[in-house]
């Protein structure tokens, strides 16, 4: 099956060079040049996996992603020269899954489109409907797998294919600390090298915990133990 993927950039010369490498690997290749054609390119076809750049005229990398996420979970990397941890947490957190600075490298491009596919094709399996609805409840969390969502109380919660591993791996052993180690290569399904998988790790928690948490700065669910990782606590 060809794989579609939408390039958004304002840099034409930036667009015609990943253009150029990706349909070598025979991707269909859609182009954008700034967020508010992105959208309207989106509304009228199917994409697999887009490339955003931050800096755009009318609707920029930020927003974009930030409205692509209320329906969609295709695969997000962003590419981009605005590439101080600010920025990568702050684009990492609005629901993109990768992040690759300028100057790039294309055949690095490349191997982390493809790697994104081959994770949200996992994924898309994973979520394939079966003749029962299979659930871990943890107190009074109750994680969905036919959804992938979890559930508090009356409230359904909407997760991130990222946040719903993450989850799905602390409730799997309430009480049991994890290692960022352990959960890197659970959620992402790449080797750990600390440093930035790190950031991107707390990112990630952080936004659980906001969906999850009375007080996020307060956490009952997803404890922080220093120095090793996180558990999932039962609140019985």
């Amino acid at each position: 099956m060809i794989r579609t993927i939408l390039i958004v950039d304002d840099q034409p010369e930036i667009v015609e060079l990943l253009s150029l490498y990706l349909e070598k690997e025979n991707y269909r290749i859609l182009e954008a040049f700034d967020g508010r054609e992105a959208l309207q390119i989106i509304q009228t076809e199917n994409i697999d996996l887009m490339l955003v750049d931050l800096m755009m005229p009318h609707i920029n990398g930020y927003q974009l992603i930030k409205k692509v996420r209320q329906d969609l979970h295709i695969p997000i990397i962003i590419i981009s020269a605005k590439n101080d941890d600010n920025d990568k947490i702050l684009g990492l957190g609005l629901g993109a899954d990768d992040f690759i600075p300028k100057p790039f490298n294309p055949l690095e491009v490349i191997a982390r489109v493809q790697a994104q596919l081959r994770r949200s094709y996992s994924y898309k399996q994973e979520a394939a409907p079966t003749s029962e609805s299979l659930q871990l409840k943890v107190g009074d969390i109750i994680l969905d797998e036919s959804s992938f969502s979890a559930i508090k109380g009356d409230t359904t919660i909407t997760l991130t294919k990222i946040e719903y591993r993450i989850l799905e791996l602390l409730m799997s052993s309430p009480g049991r600390v994890y290692t960022k180690q352990q959960i890197f290569e659970r959620a992402w399904d790449d080797y750990y090298m600390g440093g930035e998988e790190d950031n991107t790790i707390n990112v990630h928690i952080s936004k659980l915990r906001e969906k999850l948490e009375e007080n996020p700065k307060k956490p009952n669910y997803i404890k922080t133990i220093r120095g090793l990782g996180y558990k999932f606590v039962d609140q019985k």
